[in-house]
């Protein structure tokens, strides 16, 4: 058996024109992502409607998260998570723009 000691900034350094999505485990019942972003927003009047709850966590950057029923985006730092139930409309307004966002991301029924 081999376990690997891994860690979660490698490869999360330089600009991409996209964000970067790592499924770092995953089951039937859940899905543990790893997410770098750089500047990265959604498109405008794209929004996410997961079938799945969400736990998100910003590690390292920030970002600014928007909800459908709220004009003002939720600003996250490193530390800062919410959890998002399933169905509930969600868009990234931003994402830093000086250094990569690193977020986990936890997908789960």
């Amino acid at each position: 058996m081999t376990i690997a000691i891994e860690n979660i900034f490698s490869s999360a350094q330089g600009n991409a024109s996209h964000e970067q999505i790592s499924t770092l485990c995953a089951t039937t019942h859940m899905r543990l992502e790893r997410i770098v972003s750089h500047a990265h927003a959604s498109p405008q009047g794209d929004w996410y409607d997961q079938d799945w709850d969400e736990w998100v966590i910003v590690l390292k950057g920030s970002a600014g998260l928007v909800f459908e029923d709220e004009s003002t985006p939720r600003v996250l730092g490193p530390g800062d998570y919410l959890n998002i139930p399933a169905h509930v409309r969600h868009r990234v307004a931003w994402t830093d723009g000086t250094e990569p966002t690193v977020w986990l991301a936890l997908h789960y029924r």
